[in-house]
Order: structure tokens, then sequence, then C-alpha cells
């Protein structure tokens, strides 16, 4: 089973007598239903499968398309054949398709959590919270692509006139992530699809069910075939279909979430036909507690933005900076609030902390949470793996004694652990949040009016959260 307006909607080779692409026709199949009835569905390929797992148990959800570089060609010629027609038609209709889909999506938003959920592990309430923040992107950009206004520019001379007028790019390309497979793609394929663009997207090869899902709402919206088309690949294929997407001359724009490395990969490759990219990358982001915070808050703020989805965001604090005035007091505090989270499946009852993705992601976790007590780090919680969950989980841990050389200062941790490093003044602090390539996110908490001003423009961060975890 592949995405319905991916080899179903590919343009095929040949044309008809009036000249338009011939849609390849394909049986379509279910893929997965979740409990309230809303299947899954992908036409059914010629190509190799892959399972998808539900991480919080290790149990098959699904199988889908293992495709590859011939399918990512084919979806992006079904995406050029639907273009002039997308793109003629008013931003108004165009924005009456976008509010359907986000209708759609509220409608069925029990079912879209419960497949994030199985497929991500995060739980039931923040997945609940995901589908309604996939869904505004559809509502906020149906409204704004009716006000993609040109301009009227005063001319060098009398005689003439300069007008300047908006169109749209293109076929898009998005490469998205899995800690959420659901928000990452509609905040891209929305404004695409806004302003007449076509859009392909490839999702990460764990959370391929969501994106799948979101297109088969989109046609019920009225989305013409090709117009959104979906590559699903196995981690194996994922390098070539990616490839295929960056080197097509005829994608015009790339746009990706995901790790560094990968990002400067796909950065590279759509050198050669100088597209238009939008990269966002990895974080490292501080969370300082300074000598007059407010400790509670501080501490469930720091709950908030470490544990979310275990840990597994790019905006989410991955070292923590706290005065020597307040190191003990918060420790404890934080270490007893990690402690009494719930961890399980996300679709359990009471459930805060889901599992890791997959077996490399807890793996990697574990190594940092051994690296860091074998160079002088104390798990003042956690610290394990839960053994007895059938699942990929790691227990929330808060790490007391770490320093600002051991490992995760250099490293994206994604995962639940809470490094605590003790310091002395403004200056250090700020000169130690610095001290990354990752600029995406930094928190801090304080009472003073002037302290915040004065940090916050001091942070080499693009988004700087004060007295707020998220």
């Amino acid at each position: 089973p592949a995405p319905a307006s991916t080899a179903a909607a590919a343009a095929a080779s040949s044309r008809s007598r009036a000249g338009a692409p011939r849609l390849l026709s394909t049986s379509m199949a279910s893929v997965f239903k979740a409990p309230g009835g809303f299947e899954v569905k992908a036409p059914v390929e010629s190509a190799g499968e892959f399972e998808v797992l539900d991480p919080g148990n290790l149990e098959g959800l699904a199988h889908v398309s293992d495709m590859g570089k011939s399918h990512a060609e084919e979806a992006i010629q079904a995406a050029s054949a639907a273009l002039p027609g997308w793109a003629a038609r008013t931003a108004q209709e165009r924005s009456k398709v976008l509010e359907t889909i986000h209708d759609l999506m509220h409608a069925h938003r029990d079912d879209l959590a419960h497949i994030i959920t199985s497929e991500c592990g995060k739980p039931y309430a923040e997945a609940y919270g995901e589908v309604a923040y996939a869904a505004s992107f559809f509502k906020w950009f149906a409204e704004e692509g009716r006000r993609a206004y040109g301009d009227v520019v005063p001319p060098p001379a009398s005689s003439k006139r300069i007008i300047t007028i908006k169109q749209p790019v293109g076929v898009c390309a998005a490469v998205t992530p899995w800690n959420f497979p659901s928000g990452m793609i509609t905040r891209k394929l929305a404004p695409a699809l806004a302003v007449g663009c076509t859009m392909v997207v490839k999702p990460a090869e764990d959370t391929p069910l969501s994106a799948l899902a979101i297109l088969n709402l989109a046609e019920e919206a009225g989305l013409p075939p090709g117009a959104f088309g979906v590559v699903t690949a196995s981690r194996a294929n994922t390098p070539e279909v990616g490839s295929a997407l960056c080197r097509s001359p005829i994608v015009r724009k790339m746009s990706f979430t995901g790790s560094t490395a990968v990002g400067k990969s796909l950065y590279a490759e759509c050198a050669d036909t100088v597209k238009r990219v939008s990269l966002e990358l990895g974080g490292n982001a501080p969370f300082i507690v300074f000598d007059d915070a407010d400790i509670d808050k501080a501490v469930e703020g720091a709950i908030a933005s470490k544990f979310r989805n275990s840990g597994q965001t790019c905006v989410c604090a991955n070292r923590f900076f706290v005065h020597a005035r307040v190191y003990d007091e918060f420790a404890e505090k934080l270490a007893k609030r990690a402690a009494s989270m719930k961890m399980g499946h996300g679709l359990e009852e009471g459930v805060v902390q889901g599992p890791l993705i997959n077996e490399k992601a807890m793996q990697k976790v574990m190594r940092t949470i051994d690296h860091a007590v074998a160079s002088g780090a104390e798990a003042l919680s956690g610290g394990e793996r839960r053994a007895d969950l059938k699942g990929y989980f790691v227990e929330p841990t808060v790490l007391i004694g770490a320093t600002h050389e051991m490992g995760f200062s250099a490293e994206e941790t994604f995962g639940p652990v809470a490094p605590l490093i003790r310091f002395e003044s403004d200056e250090e602090v700020v000169a130690w949040s610095n001290d990354t390539t990752a600029g995406l996110a930094a928190y801090f908490y304080t009472s003073n009016v002037h302290r915040a001003f004065r940090v916050a423009e001091a942070l080499e961060y693009g988004m700087v959260g004060i007295n707020d975890g998220i």
C-alpha cells in the first residue's frame, strides 16, 4: 500500500489526446483502522513493503509500500501535472478546500490522535493536542492565502509603472520528522497549497500512517489528485527518495525538519538545481534557573519543556543551568516530579511518559546517561531502562553533578534526560548557553525584569522563553 496521490495519481508517460496526463489506475486498500472507524487507505503498489511498529508495545500496526526513486519521480510528475489547474483556482476556491481539510481533521480528531500515539508513542493527550495544532495551519493559511497581495512600486521614470504580483513557486517537496507526524506536515503543506503550489511529502519511516491519513482527508475535501503526494519509504530506501526530491529540476523548493547532519546533506543535493530551501535543524536548548526565580514555576516549566513527548522535540531543554544558591532545591523538586510521572503505552489512562521512537534512540539515550554517570554525574531520579515495559522505555532522568564539559553540552540528547549544571554568574551561564552550533530555542526563569531583557538579548537563539517552558 502506498499513498493515494503518489503513484496512484502519478502522471503516466503517455498523454491523452487532450494533452492532459493519464493518471495511473490503482486499487485502494486499507492499511490501518482506528477504533473510531477511520481507515487509513493507500493504493496497492508494485513496491516492497515495510512494517510500521508501535514503539509502546513493539506490535505491528501496518505494512506500507517501501517506495524508491521511481515512485518519487512519479509523484513529482503528478504534482507537476496538478499544478496548473490548482494554481489557476482563485484564492477563495483554494481556501475552501483548506477549510474543509481543517474541519475533517477535527471531525476525526480522536482517530487521528490514536494513529499518532500508536506510531509515534506520545501520550494520547499530547497527540490529541497535536491534531488541533496540525489542523490549525489549514485554517490559518486558508485565511492568509486570500491576502497574498502584490505591490505598486514608485517608478524611476514618469512613463513607467512597476507592479509586483505573487505567484506560486511551483512543485514543492518536504521531508518531515516522526516526533510531530501530523503537525510537521501540515505546517509545510498548508501554506504551499494556499498559494497554489503542489507538494510531495516524504514522511519519516517510523510514522507514515499520519501522513497517509491527512492525504485521505485532503482528497475527501476535494484536493485534486496529484496536488499532494506522499512517498513512504523504509530507512534503507529513504536516501534515494530524498535525493530524487532534491535533484529533480521540477521541484522548485525543499523544506526539511530534522537533524543537522541530514539537513546539510539535503542542502548540498539541492545545490545542483539551485532550489529554494527551508531548514529547521537540531536544537541544544539551554534552560536557565536564576537565583531569583520562582522555583516551583521553574520546575513545572522544566517538566513541560524537557519531558514533553519523552524529550523528543527539537525545542525541548537539553541542558539545565541552575544557580548555585538554588541548585539543591530545584534538583530535589524536579527529581520528585520526574519520578512521579506515570510511564506506559500512550493509550493507557493517566500515562504522561511514553516510549522513545525506536531501539536506536533508546540506546543513544542510555549511552548519554551512562557516559555522564561514568564522568561523575549522579542520577537523582531515573537513569534506567524500564525493562518491565514492552517497548522502548527509559525512565525520566534527572542528573546532578553534571558539568558543561559532558557530552550533552555538544550533542542533542532527544530523550528524557535533564542534566543539572551549577553556575555562579550571569556572564558565565550566558557564555555556556551560547557555546553550541545550534540556536533554535532557549528558556530562563527570573523575577528581575532588567535581567530578563538583558539575558534574552544576549542569548543567541531564535526563540527565547522567559518564565515559560514551551
